[in-house]
């Protein structure tokens, strides 16, 4: 076991740390930073091992992420993480208010019969990792999303919203051709008004070109009044776009509703 000289100092090092942190000695955990005590109410980790047990055991089952029943036989969880692909290694864990958070788990495996394992919480990134940014995703003249790739990762998208326990809102821009017949073949005004519009958006809310000059504005939102404050917030920044006729349709998803569901509805 850990040295008693050591172990307070090392106690301290891992409470400087907004991750959680965990210290297992063989497979027993032996010490829990603050930040991890905090996640679970507890104040020791003595206290979490008495109410919680191992921590294989509050991994969420659920199908995207890993969990305790995609060990194999006599597999060791440590081991059976550190086999996946590195953006793969995630868990879901509920907090003592019931909800469920993403985390990114780094194992460190240095010092023999120790390993220190790091949990990230990547709830808001959820989106972000699953929509990663690459030239093939990107419509090339405008800067926002490609419709193709949209369509490729709509279910991905509801997975989130599920997991984060959100709904989707969607916001559909039509830019009037008649009155802005030069919009959709110049690139410097596809660019510009896509700048200012992401400048307006949150980070992991999804813009998508979805015609030569049609965009989607793709979301998840906890409460329709909140939806309904978004779709103030654009036609205010529509209107600020002198010279540019526009007309904004918006609708929040319905309890069980799908991707396609919500895209039909949006453009009706």
């Amino acid at each position: 076991m850990l040295d008693t000289i050591c172990l307070p100092i090392i106690q301290a090092v891992i409470d400087s740390q907004k991750d959680l942190v965990v210290i297992f000695h063989q497979q027993n955990h032996i010490a829990t930073n603050k930040a991890f005590n905090k996640f679970f109410d507890v104040r020791t980790f003595e206290e979490y091992n008495n109410n919680f047990g191992p921590i294989v055991d509050n991994f969420v089952p659920h199908p995207s992420y890993f969990h305790k029943e995609k060990l194999q036989e006599g597999e060791n969880w440590f081991d059976a993480i550190g086999k996946l692909e590195e953006i793969d290694r995630i868990v879901s864990i509920l907090t003592q208010t019931y909800e469920p958070c993403a985390f990114s788990v780094k194992i460190d495996s240095s010092v023999q019969d120790y390993k220190i394992v790091t949990f990230v919480d990547i709830t808001r990134d959820l989106v972000k990792r699953i929509m990663i940014e690459n030239n093939i995703n990107i419509d090339k003249k405008s800067g926002a999303y490609d419709k193709k790739y949209f369509l490729q990762i709509g279910k991905n998208f509801e997975e989130a919203a599920v997991f984060n326990e959100k709904m989707i809102g969607m916001n559909l821009v039509t830019v009037d051709e008649e009155a802005n017949p030069d919009f959709s073949h110049d690139d410097n005004a596809l660019r510009e008004f896509v700048k200012k519009f992401k400048s307006s958006i949150r980070q992991d809310d999804m813009l998508v070109r979805w015609g030569p000059s049609k965009f989607l504005l793709v979301y998840l939102i906890d409460s329709e009044q909140n939806a309904g404050q978004v779709a103030i917030k654009l036609q205010n920044l529509l209107k600020g776009m002198s010279g540019l006729n526009s007309t904004l349709s918006s609708v929040l998803q319905q309890k069980g509703e799908n991707i396609s569901a919500l895209i039909k509805r949006v453009h009706a």
